[in-house]
């Protein structure tokens, strides 16, 4: 797992083009502006973004696992209803937010310009990054990549399967889809429905969607533990191709992921004890002064 002593990194993203890549990847090919241009305010949009969300999360754990995370930011339109309903995830994972305003009639708010001036110019301003992580498929991000690669820094790119370019991902020192990242449900497309006839025109009903992104409830202490210790050992197993990690890792990439976790706030005397506790999800080796764990089931 990368050592995040030295290792700084930044993440940018291109907010609009992952939430519209997922939803054209639940929903079908270029299913996104048909929608939203068709939306009656009957739900059948905003039910079909929930069922697209994406899990902002992920993205910013796994980004974590190359580094501790200085700047995160996130580019888009934050007045539009479909974005809005992101902040809660958003400023859950500290992700400042950078407003764009449409420049044009066809909605072009002008992300990847922004983005990549910012980016380059926190290259100069913070000489000790290392490592900039650019989230979405464009390829007009290609020039960035390049850029930052001589500038001395490592690239990596994160993109939805099927619309993102393989130019991008060749420019980047390393490119995941982000439907491979740890925690993200295996999307499986379901069977074409046949399209309901048009409606009537007349008078849109304004109807609020208030439903949140994420529960408001908090979730179990425990089962949230459990949920970060799983997926950490998601991302070392597969980021280091090893088939143990050392606990001392772990527990630096969980706390990455969320610097709020302590084992003795759980009742656990030592992060050993911890791991001993979930014993039905991993295994560990104490045959020596350095504790090894990994998934029950991932031996080779």
């Amino acid at each position: 797992m990368t050592d995040s002593s030295t290792s700084r990194v930044a993440v940018y993203f291109d907010f609009d083009n992952i939430v519209i890549s997922r939803y054209d990847q639940v929903n079908g090919r270029n299913s996104y502006q048909r929608d939203r241009s068709r939306d009656d305010g009957a739900g059948e949009f905003a039910d079909k973004l929930r069922r697209a969300t994406v899990d902002v999360g992920a993205i910013v754990d796994f980004a974590s696992s190359f580094g501790t995370l200085v700047l995160t930011r996130a580019y888009a339109d934050w007045s539009s209803d479909v974005n809005a309903n992101y902040r809660h995830q958003l400023v859950g994972r500290a992700v400042d937010l950078v407003q764009l305003f449409p420049a044009a009639a066809y909605g072009k708010n002008g992300a990847d310009i922004r983005l990549a001036v910012d980016a380059v110019e926190d290259m100069f301003r913070l000489p000790d990054l290392t490592h900039v992580v650019i989230v979405g498929g464009d390829s007009d991000y290609i020039a960035l990549a390049q850029r930052c690669k001589r500038l001395g820094r490592y690239v990596v790119g994160i993109g939805v399967a099927g619309s993102s370019s393989r130019s991008l991902a060749a420019a980047c020192d390393e490119f995941v889809t982000y439907d491979a990242l740890p925690g993200v449900p295996v999307f499986e497309p379901e069977e074409p429905r046949p399209e309901t006839p048009p409606k009537k025109r007349g008078r849109r009903p304004k109807v609020q969607d208030n439903t949140p992104v994420e529960p408001e409830d908090e979730p179990d202490p425990l089962d949230a533990a459990t949920a970060l210790l799983t997926r950490a050992l998601h991302i070392g197993l597969e980021k280091d191709d090893v088939d143990w990690l050392h606990n001392s890792a772990v527990k630096a990439q969980m706390k990455r992921m969320d610097p709020s976790f302590s084992e003795k706030s759980l009742g656990y005397k030592s992060f050993s004890e911890f791991l001993r506790s979930h014993d039905d999800l991993v295994e560990l080796d104490e045959s020596s002064t350095a504790r090894r764990v990994r998934l029950r089931g991932e031996s080779p």
